[in-house]
């Protein structure tokens, strides 16, 4: 892919976001990486959605951190996607929103617990929320020490972030990503989706079970590995 063609599919994807509600004011960002060329596109920092065009679009390298020409501020946000595709190696997209029902679980502190089939088709499994971060990690380089805290939880818990591609940053908001920039973005359409839907469901019966396992594993695996069958081949 040449350097227009990932500053396009950005655009798109950060586009997409806004068009599917889960963005507030410029309250999020999408980012896609080209690992062959070793670099990664993301939001600049604070523009209007409405003013972005591909030219808008920074590109990092992806060791250094730093931009590849001359052009606007990337994200406040883009250490902490360094962070995850350094560390995630088969992701290729990334998206961060403070959406309502998904920053609404993060800000309780709470995984958001798998109840049904919808959130099976997606997740394999709850989405979970990350500790509080230290005084110390909040002081110094908290962007980056978002992406540590995330790839800790993950490492902790011993997930699959390929399976469960999506996290909730405790007292922030929900980060999700795939295996391109586009799944990404189906991804936090989902991850919206299905917290609201549990937080609706957890209204109507507090104490709800989560989804039987053997469940769970139908529904995740009918879409997703080798066995997927779901939709037209």
């Amino acid at each position: 892919m040449d350097e227009l063609g990932l500053r396009q599919r950005v655009l798109a994807a950060n586009l997409a976001i806004v068009e599917a509600g889960l963005v507030t004011l410029t309250f999020g960002n999408a980012s896609g990486v080209d690992r062959s060329a070793g670099v990664m596109a993301i939001k600049p920092s604070g523009v209007p959605y409405g003013e972005l065009d591909p030219d808008a679009i920074v590109v990092l390298d992806l060791a250094s951190g730093e931009p590849t020409g001359e052009g606007l501020k990337p994200s406040s946000d883009a250490p902490t996607h360094l962070v995850l595709y350094r560390r995630f190696e088969g992701i290729g997209g990334i998206v961060h929103t403070h959406s309502t029902f998904a920053t609404a679980w993060a800000q309780a502190g709470r995984d958001l617990p798998c109840y049904g089939t919808t959130h099976a088709d997606h997740f394999h499994g709850p989405v979970p929320v990350t500790r509080a971060m230290t005084a110390e990690e909040v002081g110094q380089a908290y962007e980056a020490n978002t992406g540590e805290v995330i790839v800790e939880t993950f490492e902790s818990r011993r997930s699959d972030p390929l399976e469960v591609p999506a996290v909730l940053v405790r007292s922030h908001g929900p980060f999700a990503w795939g295996a391109d920039v586009e799944g990404a973005v189906e991804n936090a359409v989902a991850l919206e989706a299905v917290a609201r839907l549990a937080r609706t469901t957890a209204a109507l019966e507090p104490d709800l079970p989560e989804i039987e396992p053997a469940l769970l594993q139908r529904h995740f695996r009918r879409k997703h590995g080798p066995g997927a069958y779901y939709g037209q081949r």
